[in-house]
């Protein structure tokens, strides 16, 4: 029963935040402020509505990162990761009777590196995917080493949800011109499935990139953390030996 609630506490989360965040890219066609502190303000609400319960992951790009440092079972993790498809894909479909009759909604926010990167003709080349990809792969590690750090000590319980919040900000101020901003597999997956059904299909085209990149970007930050806490209790070890 807990698990299943830490579950449905990551639905709702993942929900909210493709709600929030891509609603506010759409109505305002992707203005990078404006969307950059959607996503951001909507991580610092739920951390601290429903992080007691599950630890607000909402993206399952963080729960590997966790998984890895062995802050959480791999069962759970397995679990975290489909609540927060599904949260994803049901903030979709509510945001496509939102803007059922809206043309520009018809992409619902969803990721796609054609938005600045070079592209010929409309078709992203080669060359912007991997830019793209390098993008997020980037920007997650970023993120996801933050997250990290401010979750590793309880002193730093009552701001974490603030700095995740504020370090997501600052992913996306760098990242909507480029692809839009991922970090997160589920928030661009939810938009690209619901996208396709409205014609656009360059989103689901490219959802490799936003699955890939953010989880490569959070393993990364995982490897980094571990080895400098590994370090850091290798000294800690040392003084206390000194000290006898």
């Amino acid at each position: 029963m807990e698990l299943f609630k830490k579950a449905v506490a990551e639905c709702i989360g993942t929900m909210v935040l493709v709600i929030v965040g891509c609603g506010v890219a759409v109505v305002t066609n992707a203005n990078v402020v404006a969307t950059a502190l959607a996503f951001g303000l909507s991580i610092v609400a739920m951390a601290y509505s429903i992080g007691n319960v599950s630890g607000c992951h909402i993206n399952p790009a963080v729960s590997p990162g966790f998984a890895l440092t062995k802050k959480m079972s791999w069962k759970d993790f397995f679990v975290y990761v489909a609540a927060q498809f599904v949260g994803a894909i049901i903030g979709a479909l509510i945001l496509e009777l939102v803007f059922i009759n809206i043309d520009s909604g018809n992409a619902l926010g969803a990721n796609s590196c054609s938005t600045l990167l070079p592209n010929d003709g409309g078709t992203t080349t080669v060359a912007g995917l991997m830019l793209g990809l390098l993008v997020e792969v980037v920007l997650t590690f970023i993120f996801v080493l933050a997250i990290l750090g401010v979750c590793s000590k309880k002193e730093f319980s009552n701001v974490a949800g603030i700095v995740i919040g504020l370090t997501l900000t600052l992913v996306h101020l760098l990242g909507i011109p480029l692809t839009g901003t991922s970090v997160n597999p589920a928030r661009s997956f939810g938009p690209a499935l619901i996208a396709m059904m409205n014609g656009v299909y360059e989103p689901i085209k490219e959802i490799w990139i936003f699955i890939v990149g953010p989880l490569a970007g959070a393993a990364l930050a995982a490897l980094l953390f571990n080895f400098l806490s590994s370090k850091k209790e290798i000294k800690e070890e040392a003084t206390l030996t000194s000290s006898k």
